[in-house]
Protein backbone atom coordinates (compact mmCIF):
# COMPACT_ATOMS: atom_id res chain seq x y z
CA UNK A 1 0.00 0.00 0.00
CA UNK A 2 1.34 3.36 -0.85
CA UNK A 3 1.96 5.97 1.62
CA UNK A 4 -0.17 9.34 0.26
CA UNK A 5 1.09 12.70 1.93
CA UNK A 6 -1.98 14.64 2.91
CA UNK A 7 -3.48 17.79 0.48
CA UNK A 8 -5.08 19.95 2.44
CA UNK A 9 -7.65 20.56 -0.08
CA UNK A 10 -7.85 16.64 -0.88
CA UNK A 11 -6.86 14.36 2.35
CA UNK A 12 -8.27 11.32 1.42
CA UNK A 13 -6.17 10.49 -2.14
CA UNK A 14 -6.58 6.41 -1.97
CA UNK A 15 -9.78 6.73 -3.12
CA UNK A 16 -8.44 8.74 -6.56
CA UNK A 17 -5.76 6.25 -7.64
CA UNK A 18 -2.98 3.66 -6.00
CA UNK A 19 -0.34 5.56 -7.69
CA UNK A 20 0.68 8.96 -5.81
CA UNK A 21 1.27 10.63 -8.95
CA UNK A 22 -1.79 10.12 -10.73
CA UNK A 23 -4.06 10.57 -7.62
CA UNK A 24 -2.45 14.23 -6.97
CA UNK A 25 -2.47 14.72 -10.89
CA UNK A 26 -6.45 14.36 -10.45
CA UNK A 27 -6.70 15.82 -7.03
CA UNK A 28 -5.27 19.08 -8.45
CA UNK A 29 -8.15 18.91 -11.62
CA UNK A 30 -10.89 18.72 -9.35
CA UNK A 31 -9.70 21.68 -7.36
CA UNK A 32 -9.05 23.21 -10.72
CA UNK A 33 -12.38 22.31 -12.40
CA UNK A 34 -14.00 23.70 -8.91
CA UNK A 35 -12.37 26.90 -9.10
CA UNK A 36 -13.28 27.06 -13.25
CA UNK A 37 -16.56 26.55 -11.61
CA UNK A 38 -16.80 29.30 -9.28
CA UNK A 39 -15.46 31.78 -11.79
CA UNK A 40 -17.58 30.97 -15.02
CA UNK A 41 -20.42 31.89 -12.22
CA UNK A 42 -18.80 34.73 -11.01
CA UNK A 43 -18.54 36.34 -14.38
CA UNK A 44 -22.16 35.21 -15.32
CA UNK A 45 -23.18 37.50 -12.16
CA UNK A 46 -21.40 40.52 -13.80
CA UNK A 47 -23.54 43.21 -15.07
CA UNK A 48 -21.03 44.65 -17.15
CA UNK A 49 -18.73 42.93 -19.74
CA UNK A 50 -16.36 45.83 -20.28
CA UNK A 51 -15.83 45.25 -16.36
CA UNK A 52 -14.99 42.26 -16.34
CA UNK A 53 -12.50 42.13 -19.07
CA UNK A 54 -10.76 45.14 -16.33
CA UNK A 55 -11.20 42.77 -13.86
CA UNK A 56 -8.02 40.90 -14.57
CA UNK A 57 -9.32 38.15 -12.96
CA UNK A 58 -10.05 34.33 -13.56
CA UNK A 59 -9.41 31.14 -15.18
CA UNK A 60 -6.23 33.33 -17.51
CA UNK A 61 -4.72 34.44 -13.87
CA UNK A 62 -4.95 30.73 -12.56
CA UNK A 63 -2.28 29.12 -10.58
CA UNK A 64 -1.61 25.77 -9.96
CA UNK A 65 -1.56 24.22 -6.42
CA UNK A 66 2.34 24.33 -5.51
CA UNK A 67 4.20 21.13 -4.28
CA UNK A 68 3.99 17.50 -5.40
CA UNK A 69 1.00 18.18 -6.92
CA UNK A 70 2.15 20.61 -9.99
CA UNK A 71 5.22 18.09 -9.97
CA UNK A 72 3.17 15.57 -10.74
CA UNK A 73 1.39 17.54 -13.41
CA UNK A 74 4.44 18.28 -14.93
CA UNK A 75 5.91 14.65 -15.32
CA UNK A 76 2.53 13.53 -16.73
CA UNK A 77 2.12 16.49 -19.06
CA UNK A 78 5.58 16.62 -20.52
CA UNK A 79 5.67 14.53 -23.52
CA UNK A 80 3.32 16.65 -25.06
CA UNK A 81 4.41 20.44 -24.63
CA UNK A 82 6.70 21.56 -26.83
CA UNK A 83 9.16 24.40 -25.87
CA UNK A 84 8.23 26.77 -29.08
CA UNK A 85 5.22 27.69 -31.26
CA UNK A 86 4.88 29.04 -34.68
CA UNK A 87 2.58 30.92 -36.49
CA UNK A 88 3.19 30.83 -39.92
CA UNK A 89 1.01 29.75 -42.82
CA UNK A 90 1.03 26.06 -42.37
CA UNK A 91 2.80 24.24 -45.66
CA UNK A 92 0.98 20.74 -46.81
CA UNK A 93 2.63 17.00 -47.84
CA UNK A 94 5.24 15.03 -46.08
CA UNK A 95 8.59 14.35 -46.18
CA UNK A 96 10.26 11.39 -45.37
CA UNK A 97 13.87 10.49 -44.44
CA UNK A 98 14.85 7.88 -44.87
CA UNK A 99 18.75 7.20 -43.38
CA UNK A 100 21.07 4.29 -44.32
CA UNK A 101 23.65 3.72 -41.54
CA UNK A 102 27.11 2.48 -42.53
CA UNK A 103 27.81 4.60 -45.70
CA UNK A 104 25.87 3.17 -48.57
CA UNK A 105 28.37 2.38 -51.73
CA UNK A 106 26.27 4.39 -54.34
CA UNK A 107 28.25 3.38 -56.86
CA UNK A 108 26.54 0.17 -56.05
CA UNK A 109 23.03 1.66 -56.25
CA UNK A 110 23.43 3.50 -59.52
CA UNK A 111 26.61 4.33 -61.85
CA UNK A 112 27.45 5.33 -65.30
CA UNK A 113 27.15 2.69 -68.05
CA UNK A 114 30.62 1.22 -69.12
CA UNK A 115 32.57 3.40 -67.15
CA UNK A 116 36.38 2.50 -67.92
CA UNK A 117 37.41 4.10 -64.27
CA UNK A 118 35.04 1.58 -62.86
CA UNK A 119 35.81 -1.36 -64.95
CA UNK A 120 39.56 -0.72 -63.54
CA UNK A 121 39.09 0.12 -60.45
CA UNK A 122 36.18 -2.57 -59.73
CA UNK A 123 35.76 -5.26 -61.72
CA UNK A 124 33.98 -7.53 -59.12
CA UNK A 125 31.62 -4.92 -58.18
CA UNK A 126 30.45 -3.77 -61.64
CA UNK A 127 26.50 -3.59 -62.17
CA UNK A 128 25.44 -6.23 -63.90
CA UNK A 129 23.21 -6.39 -67.57
CA UNK A 130 19.85 -7.35 -65.58
CA UNK A 131 20.25 -3.44 -64.62
CA UNK A 132 17.44 -0.88 -65.14
CA UNK A 133 18.37 1.99 -67.40
CA UNK A 134 18.84 5.73 -65.85
CA UNK A 135 19.05 9.17 -67.62
CA UNK A 136 22.39 10.68 -68.68
CA UNK A 137 24.09 7.22 -69.59
CA UNK A 138 23.53 6.15 -65.91
CA UNK A 139 22.13 2.57 -64.95
CA UNK A 140 20.44 1.15 -61.25
CA UNK A 141 21.14 -1.82 -59.72
CA UNK A 142 18.57 -4.71 -60.25
CA UNK A 143 17.58 -4.50 -56.64
CA UNK A 144 15.24 -1.70 -57.08
CA UNK A 145 13.13 -3.30 -59.44
CA UNK A 146 10.36 -3.47 -57.53
CA UNK A 147 10.48 0.19 -57.95
CA UNK A 148 10.75 0.52 -61.90
CA UNK A 149 7.14 1.75 -62.39
CA UNK A 150 8.40 5.02 -60.66
CA UNK A 151 11.37 5.00 -62.56
CA UNK A 152 9.82 4.73 -65.69
CA UNK A 153 6.66 7.60 -64.88
CA UNK A 154 9.19 10.31 -63.78
CA UNK A 155 9.14 9.87 -59.85
CA UNK A 156 12.14 8.39 -58.92
CA UNK A 157 15.46 9.95 -59.25
CA UNK A 158 19.33 9.90 -58.23
CA UNK A 159 21.58 12.51 -57.16
CA UNK A 160 25.22 11.36 -57.72
CA UNK A 161 28.43 12.75 -56.01
CA UNK A 162 26.50 13.90 -53.26
CA UNK A 163 28.80 14.73 -49.95
CA UNK A 164 30.14 18.07 -47.56
CA UNK A 165 33.74 19.03 -47.00
CA UNK A 166 32.34 18.41 -42.61
CA UNK A 167 32.16 14.47 -43.41
CA UNK A 168 34.63 12.42 -42.24
CA UNK A 169 35.46 8.63 -42.63
CA UNK A 170 33.89 8.23 -39.34
CA UNK A 171 31.00 6.68 -39.00
CA UNK A 172 29.54 8.69 -35.70
CA UNK A 173 31.17 12.02 -36.54
CA UNK A 174 29.44 12.07 -40.55
CA UNK A 175 26.09 10.85 -39.77
CA UNK A 176 26.09 13.52 -36.96
CA UNK A 177 26.66 15.79 -39.43
CA UNK A 178 24.04 14.81 -41.82
CA UNK A 179 21.41 14.37 -39.16
CA UNK A 180 22.21 18.11 -37.77
CA UNK A 181 22.51 19.63 -41.48
CA UNK A 182 26.53 20.51 -40.06
CA UNK A 183 28.61 20.26 -37.42
CA UNK A 184 27.26 20.66 -33.64
CA UNK A 185 28.70 23.84 -32.69
CA UNK A 186 27.40 25.36 -35.85
CA UNK A 187 23.83 23.72 -35.33
CA UNK A 188 23.71 24.14 -31.55
CA UNK A 189 22.84 20.03 -31.56
CA UNK A 190 19.43 20.82 -33.58
CA UNK A 191 18.54 17.93 -36.19
CA UNK A 192 17.82 19.90 -39.49
CA UNK A 193 14.65 17.91 -39.63
CA UNK A 194 13.68 19.66 -36.41
CA UNK A 195 14.65 23.34 -38.11
CA UNK A 196 12.75 22.31 -40.71
CA UNK A 197 9.46 22.45 -38.63
CA UNK A 198 9.99 25.79 -38.20
CA UNK A 199 9.21 26.51 -41.39
CA UNK A 200 6.12 24.52 -41.72
CA UNK A 201 3.83 26.06 -39.24
CA UNK A 202 0.92 25.20 -36.79
CA UNK A 203 0.13 21.76 -36.68
CA UNK A 204 -0.69 18.45 -34.84
CA UNK A 205 1.25 16.37 -32.21
CA UNK A 206 2.51 14.16 -35.62
CA UNK A 207 3.60 16.64 -37.60
CA UNK A 208 7.20 15.08 -36.78
CA UNK A 209 7.50 11.31 -36.15
CA UNK A 210 11.05 9.40 -36.03
CA UNK A 211 9.67 5.35 -36.51
CA UNK A 212 12.01 3.73 -34.06
CA UNK A 213 12.74 3.10 -30.38
CA UNK A 214 15.25 6.07 -30.32
CA UNK A 215 14.43 9.52 -31.99
CA UNK A 216 16.97 10.64 -34.67
CA UNK A 217 19.32 13.23 -33.96
CA UNK A 218 17.93 14.86 -37.16
CA UNK A 219 14.25 15.62 -35.05
CA UNK A 220 15.96 16.61 -32.03
CA UNK A 221 15.27 20.21 -31.29
CA UNK A 222 12.38 22.53 -29.96
CA UNK A 223 9.28 20.67 -31.82
CA UNK A 224 8.63 17.63 -30.04
CA UNK A 225 8.62 15.15 -31.96
CA UNK A 226 6.87 11.41 -31.48
CA UNK A 227 9.57 8.53 -31.56
CA UNK A 228 7.49 5.26 -31.55
CA UNK A 229 7.78 1.36 -32.75
CA UNK A 230 4.10 1.35 -33.78
CA UNK A 231 0.92 3.63 -33.75
CA UNK A 232 -0.49 1.68 -30.77
CA UNK A 233 2.86 2.09 -28.85
CA UNK A 234 1.57 5.58 -28.07
CA UNK A 235 -0.02 5.91 -24.97
CA UNK A 236 -0.18 8.40 -21.46
CA UNK A 237 2.48 6.58 -18.85
CA UNK A 238 0.50 5.09 -15.95
CA UNK A 239 -1.86 2.69 -14.63
CA UNK A 240 -4.35 1.43 -17.34
CA UNK A 241 -7.04 1.35 -14.48
CA UNK A 242 -6.82 5.36 -14.51
CA UNK A 243 -5.59 6.24 -17.71
CA UNK A 244 -8.66 7.68 -19.15
CA UNK A 245 -9.55 9.32 -15.59
CA UNK A 246 -5.77 10.71 -15.76
CA UNK A 247 -6.26 11.96 -19.54
CA UNK A 248 -9.16 13.48 -18.56
CA UNK A 249 -7.66 15.57 -15.59
CA UNK A 250 -4.73 17.20 -18.02
CA UNK A 251 -7.42 18.30 -19.81
CA UNK A 252 -9.48 19.44 -17.04
CA UNK A 253 -6.00 21.56 -15.95
CA UNK A 254 -4.98 23.00 -19.18
CA UNK A 255 -8.04 24.11 -21.11
CA UNK A 256 -8.95 28.05 -20.24
CA UNK A 257 -5.48 28.91 -19.11
CA UNK A 258 -4.53 31.28 -22.00
CA UNK A 259 -1.27 29.94 -23.16
CA UNK A 260 0.78 28.24 -25.56
CA UNK A 261 1.18 25.10 -23.25
CA UNK A 262 -3.06 24.75 -23.66
CA UNK A 263 -2.20 23.89 -27.80
CA UNK A 264 0.62 21.85 -27.32
CA UNK A 265 -1.55 19.73 -24.10
CA UNK A 266 -4.47 19.21 -26.41
CA UNK A 267 -2.51 18.88 -29.25
CA UNK A 268 -1.31 16.15 -27.69
CA UNK A 269 -4.02 14.83 -26.07
CA UNK A 270 -5.27 14.56 -29.62
CA UNK A 271 -2.53 11.99 -30.74
CA UNK A 272 -3.65 9.57 -27.96
CA UNK A 273 -7.09 9.89 -29.19
CA UNK A 274 -5.79 9.30 -33.03
CA UNK A 275 -3.78 6.53 -31.94
CA UNK A 276 -5.94 4.39 -29.54
CA UNK A 277 -8.67 4.96 -33.29
CA UNK A 278 -5.74 3.76 -35.55
CA UNK A 279 -4.66 0.98 -33.19
CA UNK A 280 -8.29 -0.66 -32.24
CA UNK A 281 -8.15 -2.41 -35.31
CA UNK A 282 -5.58 -4.93 -37.04
CA UNK A 283 -4.55 -2.17 -40.08
CA UNK A 284 -5.37 -3.15 -43.88
CA UNK A 285 -3.39 -2.42 -46.47
CA UNK A 286 -4.42 -1.84 -49.92
CA UNK A 287 -5.27 -5.07 -51.85
CA UNK A 288 -1.78 -6.94 -53.15
CA UNK A 289 0.59 -4.92 -50.61
CA UNK A 290 2.87 -6.42 -47.95
CA UNK A 291 5.10 -5.37 -45.96
CA UNK A 292 8.30 -7.08 -44.94
CA UNK A 293 11.44 -6.09 -42.93
CA UNK A 294 12.04 -2.46 -42.88
CA UNK A 295 8.74 -2.20 -44.51
CA UNK A 296 7.34 -2.60 -41.12
CA UNK A 297 8.39 1.08 -40.32
CA UNK A 298 6.87 2.37 -43.28
CA UNK A 299 3.36 0.49 -42.94
CA UNK A 300 3.25 2.77 -39.43
CA UNK A 301 3.62 5.98 -41.77
CA UNK A 302 0.70 4.81 -43.95
CA UNK A 303 -1.27 4.18 -40.88
CA UNK A 304 -0.94 7.44 -39.82
CA UNK A 305 -1.36 9.34 -43.24
CA UNK A 306 -4.22 7.44 -44.30
CA UNK A 307 -5.88 7.66 -41.14
CA UNK A 308 -5.49 11.76 -40.99
CA UNK A 309 -2.75 12.68 -38.69
CA UNK A 310 -1.13 15.06 -40.47
CA UNK A 311 2.39 13.97 -40.50
CA UNK A 312 5.01 16.70 -41.91
CA UNK A 313 8.46 15.31 -41.62
CA UNK A 314 9.10 11.71 -40.45
CA UNK A 315 12.33 9.25 -40.18
CA UNK A 316 12.96 5.59 -40.97
CA UNK A 317 16.55 4.20 -40.18
CA UNK A 318 17.73 1.37 -42.00
CA UNK A 319 21.09 -0.70 -41.17
CA UNK A 320 23.69 -2.43 -42.80
CA UNK A 321 25.26 -1.10 -45.22
CA UNK A 322 28.87 -0.66 -43.71
CA UNK A 323 30.31 -3.20 -46.91
CA UNK A 324 33.93 -3.94 -46.10
CA UNK A 325 33.19 -7.41 -47.52
CA UNK A 326 30.90 -10.04 -49.19
CA UNK A 327 29.18 -6.77 -50.96
CA UNK A 328 28.26 -8.26 -54.36
CA UNK A 329 26.25 -6.51 -56.33
CA UNK A 330 23.80 -9.60 -57.73
CA UNK A 331 21.09 -11.76 -56.42
CA UNK A 332 22.20 -12.99 -53.23
CA UNK A 333 24.62 -10.45 -52.17
CA UNK A 334 24.93 -8.83 -49.00
CA UNK A 335 24.36 -4.86 -50.53
CA UNK A 336 21.50 -6.67 -53.22
CA UNK A 337 19.70 -7.92 -50.56
CA UNK A 338 19.50 -4.73 -48.25
CA UNK A 339 18.65 -2.35 -51.11
CA UNK A 340 15.87 -4.46 -52.69
CA UNK A 341 13.97 -4.90 -48.89
CA UNK A 342 14.28 -0.61 -49.31
CA UNK A 343 13.02 -1.00 -52.62
CA UNK A 344 10.20 -3.16 -51.84
CA UNK A 345 9.28 -1.45 -48.92
CA UNK A 346 8.79 2.38 -50.53
CA UNK A 347 7.13 0.12 -53.81
CA UNK A 348 4.51 -1.10 -51.20
CA UNK A 349 4.23 2.04 -49.51
CA UNK A 350 3.53 4.30 -52.06
CA UNK A 351 1.45 1.48 -53.72
CA UNK A 352 -0.68 1.19 -50.30
CA UNK A 353 -1.26 5.14 -50.35
CA UNK A 354 -2.38 5.24 -53.88
CA UNK A 355 -3.62 8.53 -54.93
CA UNK A 356 -2.13 10.10 -51.19
CA UNK A 357 1.10 9.45 -52.51
CA UNK A 358 0.69 12.76 -54.35
CA UNK A 359 1.77 15.14 -51.47
CA UNK A 360 4.22 12.65 -49.85
CA UNK A 361 8.29 12.99 -50.54
CA UNK A 362 11.00 10.13 -49.42
CA UNK A 363 14.01 10.85 -49.57
CA UNK A 364 16.97 8.70 -48.49
CA UNK A 365 21.04 9.27 -47.78
CA UNK A 366 24.24 7.51 -46.42
CA UNK A 367 26.49 9.37 -44.02
CA UNK A 368 28.67 8.97 -46.95
CA UNK A 369 29.59 7.13 -49.91
CA UNK A 370 32.57 4.32 -50.69
CA UNK A 371 35.90 4.03 -52.09
CA UNK A 372 35.48 4.19 -55.93
CA UNK A 373 38.45 1.09 -55.96
CA UNK A 374 36.76 -2.25 -54.30
CA UNK A 375 39.19 -4.05 -51.64
CA UNK A 376 38.78 -7.48 -53.61
CA UNK A 377 35.02 -8.15 -52.32
CA UNK A 378 33.71 -5.03 -51.00
CA UNK A 379 34.38 -1.07 -50.38
CA UNK A 380 35.86 1.08 -47.31
CA UNK A 381 35.07 4.25 -46.39
CA UNK A 382 34.88 7.64 -48.69
CA UNK A 383 33.04 10.10 -49.99
CA UNK A 384 30.62 11.15 -52.65
CA UNK A 385 27.58 8.93 -51.91
CA UNK A 386 23.78 8.92 -53.81
CA UNK A 387 20.48 10.37 -52.45
CA UNK A 388 17.56 8.92 -54.10
CA UNK A 389 14.30 10.85 -54.21
CA UNK A 390 10.68 9.09 -54.65
CA UNK A 391 8.23 11.80 -54.91
CA UNK A 392 4.06 11.79 -55.98
CA UNK A 393 5.74 14.53 -58.31
CA UNK A 394 7.13 14.31 -61.26
CA UNK A 395 10.79 15.10 -61.19
CA UNK A 396 13.25 16.89 -63.15
CA UNK A 397 14.42 13.60 -64.23
CA UNK A 398 16.02 10.48 -62.95
CA UNK A 399 19.45 11.53 -62.97
CA UNK A 400 19.58 14.74 -61.05
CA UNK A 401 22.22 17.53 -59.93
CA UNK A 402 25.53 17.56 -61.61
CA UNK A 403 27.93 14.55 -62.79
CA UNK A 404 31.12 15.27 -64.19
CA UNK A 405 32.94 11.88 -64.22
CA UNK A 406 35.34 9.78 -62.81
CA UNK A 407 37.99 11.26 -64.82
CA UNK A 408 39.31 13.08 -61.51
CA UNK A 409 38.85 11.43 -58.43
CA UNK A 410 39.39 12.98 -55.06
CA UNK A 411 41.60 11.02 -53.34
CA UNK A 412 40.27 7.48 -55.31
CA UNK A 413 36.48 8.96 -53.72
CA UNK A 414 33.99 10.22 -55.89
CA UNK A 415 34.37 13.86 -56.31
CA UNK A 416 31.34 16.13 -54.54
CA UNK A 417 29.81 17.61 -57.39
CA UNK A 418 26.14 17.96 -55.60
CA UNK A 419 26.76 19.66 -51.86
CA UNK A 420 24.68 17.20 -49.32
CA UNK A 421 22.98 20.07 -48.05
CA UNK A 422 22.26 22.02 -50.77
CA UNK A 423 20.53 18.71 -52.11
CA UNK A 424 18.71 18.24 -48.41
CA UNK A 425 17.29 21.73 -48.98
CA UNK A 426 16.22 21.24 -52.40
CA UNK A 427 13.97 18.21 -51.43
CA UNK A 428 12.76 20.19 -48.62
CA UNK A 429 12.09 23.59 -50.48
CA UNK A 430 10.39 21.10 -53.43
CA UNK A 431 8.10 19.50 -51.42
CA UNK A 432 7.03 22.52 -48.93
CA UNK A 433 6.96 25.16 -51.07
CA UNK A 434 10.28 27.14 -49.05
CA UNK A 435 12.22 30.42 -49.54
CA UNK A 436 15.62 30.39 -50.18
CA UNK A 437 15.86 32.06 -46.83
CA UNK A 438 13.95 29.77 -45.03
CA UNK A 439 15.94 26.93 -46.33
CA UNK A 440 19.18 29.03 -45.31
CA UNK A 441 17.67 28.93 -41.58
CA UNK A 442 17.76 25.19 -41.70
CA UNK A 443 21.51 24.66 -42.28
CA UNK A 444 23.21 27.21 -40.36
CA UNK A 445 26.62 28.21 -41.82
CA UNK A 446 25.70 27.16 -45.07
CA UNK A 447 24.94 29.25 -48.07
CA UNK A 448 22.32 27.22 -50.01
CA UNK A 449 22.03 27.10 -53.65
CA UNK A 450 19.10 25.41 -55.14
CA UNK A 451 19.24 22.65 -57.33
CA UNK A 452 16.45 22.17 -59.90
CA UNK A 453 14.40 18.85 -58.26
CA UNK A 454 10.88 19.07 -60.21
CA UNK A 455 9.80 19.03 -64.11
Amino acid sequence: MHTFPLHPECPDLRRLADDPAEALLRAEADIVAAENAAEADRYRRLEDLEEAQQDGRGVTRRTFVAGAAATATALATAQFVTTSASFAATKTGTLIHVFLYGGLDGLSLVAPADDPVLAKARPDLLLGDDSLAVGRGFKLTSAFKPLEPWLKSGNLGFFPAVSDERLSRSHFQAADACNLGGLPGETGGRGWLDSLVDALGTGTAFRSVGIGSTLPRSLVGNNGALSLNNVGSLRLNGDDRYRAATEKAIKGLFTGINHPVQEAVQDGLGALATAQRLAAKPYQAAEGVEYKGVGNAFQQLAQLIKGGANVRVATVGMGGYDTHENQGTRDGGQLHRRLNELASAMAAFFTDLGEKSADVTIMVSSEFGRRVASNGGGTDHGHGGVVTVLSGRKLAGSLLGTWNGLDDLDSGDVPEYNNMFNVYGAVAQGRFGLTNAEVDKIFPRQKYRPMKLYA
